[in-house]
């Protein structure tokens, strides 16, 4: 009865998050084939960004105003992750009528300047301005928020994809990415993996869970953790594995109550990621829906091969227990437009992976090889918040030498590694041959490998986790 009544009630929530998300609109960073457009000050056609414009692509590039907000009063959450999200999706109305207004940019030079990236500056000003009451109503109110509303045109150097023709005409809209130069040869890249070496205190066991590949399909364009209570908050599909039950609108207990795809059934804990899809024309099931197809994230999905999760020690000490239900990010989903100050992305091929890590581009791999994506997840903790408003704070990264910063502690590190049976494209024809594989992403970051990122949830139970523990600081590996 308790389980029924949950349910009920959780699908209430989602039947009011729907109804909220239809009435506010949408959002994104946008990549489209600009060929005229005017700056900020209204500049004439044969302005300096117009020509930068013309010769390919661009992106709306927006401020990241989540990053900014590194404190935000437990009160004012609710509306201020309502709010953020809301720029999100205004930024992808602003690339769906920047990609469907081709012939007006041509024809007015000043069309997006006036009717797309103007009114955009309005939307976001209004939003920001209430996550600044918000906040200011139980604290004080953040200043400077108003210079994060303007968004600006910026060429991507990347031509229009319009190469991906021929049978695949579901290969994505028009300048919306992959591109040939988004792939590497790997065995043209010089070495770069650099190992710390480990102190003689190193907790060096590994504690392995098992949870599957998503066999099941289990798919949504929402994240819980950044936009919860928002249908739709990631504007782009995500692999689920280990917990049965998340959602935009899941709650702590709603984890702590559902099933799991882990062996472990102690392992209730929710790691997500970002679909790899190819490039070659399948209508996916979301082909028409946000988050998907309408979006620009098309093609086929593909499932791992391999995925595995382990849990790592630390190189200079031991590890303590992760509080459950610690959320954490590693990676940026913008980081396209944001710069890579918080990019995670490690992308190799089987053979190869002790080598050679690509951060910014998409590996091409030799026959008998795989495509593999790693996870490095942060290991410090600073022994507080399950959380933090930018999501990030609350949790670090180790320095190069291993060491936590004072006042943070070493936790055990998930390490997430994903096999791809998927062939390399052939970049001669722009994938018509063999097609392209890329990423889901926002609509504004072109499905570029440097936006690769990775969520995960621990819902591991206190005897699990201890297990765990016990096992990395003793150094056996376990499972």
């Amino acid at each position: 009865m308790r389980r029924n009544t949950r349910k009920r009630s959780k699908t209430a929530r989602r039947a009011v998050g729907a109804a909220a998300a239809l009435a506010v609109g949408a959002g994104g960073l946008v990549a489209v084939n600009i060929y005229a457009s005017a700056d900020e000050s209204g500049a004439s056609k044969g302005s300096a960004q117009n020509q930068v414009l013309a010769a390919g692509t661009s992106t709306l590039d927006c401020p990241d105003v989540g990053q900014k907000l590194t404190s935000v009063p437990a009160q004012a959450k609710a509306q201020v992750d309502r709010e953020l999200a809301l720029l999100d999706k205004q930024i992808s109305e602003a690339y769906q009528r920047l990609s469907t207004s081709q012939k007006a940019i041509q024809q007015d030079p000043n069309f997006a300047q006036n009717a797309i990236v103007g009114p955009l500056k309005d939307k976001r000003k209004a939003t920001i301005d209430r996550i600044a009451i918000a906040i200011g109503r139980v604290a004080a109110k953040p200043q400077g928020l108003d210079a994060l509303a303007a968004c600006t045109l910026r060429a991507t150097g990347s031509q229009p994809n319009a190469g991906q023709g021929g049978n695949n005409t579901n290969a994505g809209r028009a300048g919306n990415g992959p591109v040939a130069a988004d792939f590497v040869d790997i065995t043209k890249v010089k070495a770069n993996v650099r190992t710390p070496a480990k102190s003689a205190n190193a907790s060096k066991g590994v504690f392995v869970t098992k949870c599957g590949v998503n066999a099941n399909k289990l798919y949504n364009s929402d994240n819980v953790i950044v936009a919860p209570g928002v249908t739709n908050g990631a504007h782009h599909f995500h692999d689920y594995v280990g917990n049965q039950d998340n959602d935009a609108f899941s709650s702590d207990q709603d984890f702590a109550k559902a099933g799991t795809s882990c062996q472990n059934k102690g392992d209730k804990s929710s790691y997500y990621w970002p679909v790899l899809r190819l490039q070659d024309g399948t209508k996916e099931f979301d082909a028409d829906k946000q988050g998907g197809g309408l979006e620009g994230n098309t093609g086929r999905i593909l499932t791992a091969k391999k995925a595995t999760l382990d849990f790592v020690g630390s190189p200079r000490g031991k590890v303590v227990a992760m509080p459950k239900f610690l959320r954490i990010i590693t990676g940026d989903a913008k980081a396209f437009v944001n710069g890579t100050a918080n990019a995670n992305a490690s992308w190799s091929c089987t053979g190869f992976e002790n080598k050679v890590q690509l951060k910014d581009k998409y590996p091409l791999c030799p026959s008998g090889s795989d495509v593999v994506r790693t996870f490095k997840f942060q290991s410090c903790w600073d022994g507080r918040n399950i959380d933090s408003a930018n999501h990030r704070t609350h949790v670090a990264f180790a320095d190069a030498n291993g060491n936590c910063a004072t006042g943070f502690k070493a936790i055990p590190q998930l390490v997430q590694r994903l096999v791809y049976d998927v062939d390399a494209p052939s970049l001669k024809d722009n994938g018509k041959t063999r097609p392209f594989f890329s990423l889901d992403s926002f609509p504004e970051q072109e499905h570029k490998p440097v936006t690769d990122h990775g969520d995960f949830i621990n819902v591991f139970d206190a005897k699990l986790m201890n297990k765990a523990v016990q096992c990395i600081n003793t150094g056996r590996k376990c499972s």
